[in-house]
């Protein structure tokens, strides 16, 4: 069993390889408690655990939460009936004009104290809450000893900023060692030509222990009222930058006559304003609500989080991206997609609503491959039957 008990097995690929040889069965004989720990670097950690919650409870685990900030708010208020417990992690700082490389890189320190302190918290809440396995979405100490642990990310290769590009092998082989720590690696994407993550996940060599699960989305296309809303605002990731990409559209859009809902992505507060009879704001949605409000409108402007990009693939969407001022990721993605020509972008300095939502014309949007849902009932099935083996 492994119900916090040390099972004598200290390297996680020996752990991995006895699952793997560990026959199947059919159903959970006993319910196994798994905990589900996104990172607190803005929403989408959160909203990409929501299907993995959901499907864990679909085939009977019962599910336990960690998190912190808004992931927690989010997450308790659509899984309200789970058990939580606040998981403290590093959470970085960001400067108004930008990410601020160098700033970022003195916080690094910081960013190793945390994770030291997470898995200290971790194994001390696996005694506590009795858990049997963890997925931990991108948070680098949730690797345990004492139990099957599941690292989630999309991101196997880190970007770095050109002037410090020359690092970013180094980066990797650190990032391949954490990785290395758990006992799978799943990487929310398809393996082959028409992936989402593009350079991400599918330039470097693959740690051992990954596997391409398919692109994780909340959402459904069955449901919605078409044309509702000429523009779908949606607004996430760290402050100060997602308040000041708040009031730049704010400002632009009140001089339209576009129907336009904005939300703003905060869970902790539950307001709604009129901003004028065609602008709409609300804090925060539910899950099917933001569902139905995606189809319901004619294109989404957004950051293009990777959670948000699968969301969007997922109902089929056309989008126009706005990165987070010096964050790689999404700087690359946003470029990407735009190449690709299926999603306009433009820098948050220079944007200009009336011209992007004109260009954005010229971009098809996504296409969905409805396979998603079924591929990660077979991923979760499989890991319950080699944790209920093991």
């Amino acid at each position: 069993m492994l119900s916090g008990k040390d099972d004598g097995i200290k390297n996680p690929s020996e752990r991995k390889k006895k699952m793997d040889s560990a026959p199947k069965v059919k159903s959970i004989l006993f319910k196994k408690r798994i905990l589900v720990a996104p990172l607190n670097w803005g929403l989408g950690h959160a909203t990409r655990c929501m299907p993995i919650i959901q499907e864990l409870i679909t085939q009977g685990c019962t599910v336990v939460v960690a998190a912190d900030g808004r992931p927690y708010d989010l997450l308790k208020k659509e899984f309200h009936s789970l058990e939580f417990h606040r998981l403290p992690g590093f959470a970085p700082t960001y400067h108004e004009k930008g990410a601020g490389t160098f700033h970022l890189l003195r916080q690094l320190p910081a960013l190793l104290k945390a994770t030291i302190t997470e898995h200290s918290a971790v194994e001390r809440l696996i005694r506590e809450a009795t858990i049997d396995a963890i997925i931990s979405d991108s948070r680098f100490g949730l690797f345990s000893s004492h139990v099957p642990t599941i690292y989630l990310v999309h991101q196997i290769r880190i970007l770095m900023p050109k002037w410090l590009r020359m690092f970013e092998r180094l980066v990797y082989y650190i990032h391949r060692h954490i990785i290395m720590r758990y006992t799978e690696c799943w990487i929310p994407d398809y393996g082959g030509e028409r992936n989402l993550s593009g350079n991400l996940s599918h330039s470097f060599v693959l740690p051992q222990n990954s596997k391409f699960i398919g692109p994780l989305s909340r959402f459904s296309a069955s449901a919605g009222k078409k044309n509702q809303h000429d523009v779908l605002v949606i607004l996430s990731g760290p402050e100060p930058q997602r308040t000041v990409l708040e009031k730049k559209l704010v400002e632009q859009l009140s001089r339209t006559n576009l129907v336009t809902l904005i939300v703003q992505g905060i869970p902790e507060a539950n307001q709604h304003t009129l901003i004028s009879p065609t602008l709409t704001m609300v804090s925060m949605l539910t899950a099917a609500e933001l569902n139905s409000e995606i189809l319901s409108s004619k294109i989404i402007l957004s950051r293009p989080g990777y959670s948000t990009i699968m969301d969007l693939a997922a109902l089929s969407k056309k989008a126009i991206f706005v990165p987070t001022p010096g964050q790689t990721e999404q700087e690359y993605l946003a470029k990407h997609f735009h190449e690709k020509k299926v999603c306009f972008s433009m820098s948050q300095a220079e944007f200009d609503l009336h011209y992007a939502l004109e260009a954005a014309k010229a971009f098809s949007g996504f296409v969905s491959n409805n396979s998603t849902e079924s591929q990660l009932a077979r991923v979760i099935a499989d890991f319950l039957s080699q944790l209920q083996a093991a």
